[in-house]
């Protein structure tokens, strides 16, 4: 919120906002890392899935950037924690995928219930968003790694499988937050 002075202290809501950018730089650049595994077992469909999903990830990072700064809300942005690199089979990134995934699900519910704590009901709507784009991350994460555990032996199965079902590049969805700076 802002004063006469400019940004003032953030509430506890807007706080946990700027807490959520760095969680989703950080899932940004875990999907990075996956995929560069992806790349370098020669995994290219999954290699291009899991790229795609960071650019999905930095962008909801700059969705929170924009909203926050539209509320006039002094943003920082932060640092984020070190990622994992290295996976023994394609199984093991596709569930840390799912369960980062689910984790990200908590945080967003945590956030619209601190928003309505907050009686900050733009701040509860905006979140909204968030939260419905979860479901279809968890199910599409929970598809893959159920496939991913059927072609553990032959991962080729799973680049085919990929190339069949093509890539999730969907229409631009018209209700999503603006991204600062512009989606990428």
């Amino acid at each position: 919120m802002t004063s006469a002075t400019g940004p003032t202290a953030p509430s506890p809501f807007h706080a946990l906002l700027l807490e959520q950018v760095g969680h989703e730089f950080g899932a940004s650049q875990q999907y990075v890392a996956i995929a560069v595994w992806f790349d370098q077992q020669a995994l290219s469909q999954l290699a291009a899935r899991f790229y795609a999903q960071a650019l999905e990830e930095r962008n909801h990072a700059m969705m929170i950037v924009q909203y926050l700064m539209d509320r006039e809300v002094a943003v920082t942005i932060p640092g984020v924690s070190e990622v994992r690199n290295d996976f023994s089979s394609i199984v093991e990134p596709i569930e840390l995928a799912l369960a980062q995934e689910r984790n990200v699900t908590g945080q967003f519910e945590k956030l619209i219930a601190t928003a309505r704590d907050d009686a900050d009901y733009l701040g509860e709507q905006f979140t909204h968003w968030f939260l419905k784009e979860q479901v279809e991350e968890v199910a599409s994460m929970s598809t893959m790694l159920q496939v991913a555990r059927h072609c553990v032996d032959n991962p080729l199965l799973m680049e085919d499988y990929l190339a069949r079902e093509g890539t999730q590049a969907e229409a631009a969805d018209p209700t999503a937050p603006h991204a600062a700076g512009g989606a990428v």
